[in-house]
């Protein structure tokens, strides 16, 4: 007989307290998910999440541990494709920050409740459609509507 022994198996844990809103798993709900917006024109692909302590204090070095209920505060887009291949992250400054309050629905794409062409994330294909394609002859033409 085990008497006086207490091991992992003996102790109880407490369940979590239930926090209000849904929770997600960023890797598995939000990261490199299509980012639609209201009429579902894709306007990006989430790279990254900008995390808000809510009642409570993160660490003095800004660290959120884990201890501590988080939300989230932005979704975050931007120029990654030299930091994935690298190594390394973008400074803060390069990011596209989308407020969290603009997302409308997180399933298999997460939709936005504004217009892409309102976000500054698109601001590289918009410069991009107006000063290269648009000097291309025809390239001002949809052929959608001639059809």
């Amino acid at each position: 007989m085990r008497h006086g022994r207490t091991g992992p198996r003996d102790l109880v844990r407490e369940p979590e307290p239930r926090q209000p809103g849904r929770i997600l798993d960023a890797r598995l709900h939000l990261l490199d998910r299509q980012v639609l917006d209201v009429d579902e024109v894709p306007v990006c692909t989430l790279d990254d999440i900008e995390l808000e302590v809510v009642d409570g204090e993160a660490a003095e070095d800004g660290r959120i541990d884990g201890s501590v209920p988080v939300v989230i505060a932005a979704l975050l887009t931007g120029p990654v494709l030299g930091t994935r291949v690298f190594g390394g992250r973008p400074p803060a400054s390069r990011w596209y920050r989308l407020p969290w309050r603009h997302v409308a629905d997180v399933g298999t794409a997460v939709r936005l409740g504004v217009h892409g062409a309102d976000l500054d994330a698109t601001w590289l294909e918009r410069w991009t459609r107006d000063h290269v394609i648009g000097r291309i002859p025809g390239g001002t033409h949809d052929p959608e509507s001639s059809a």
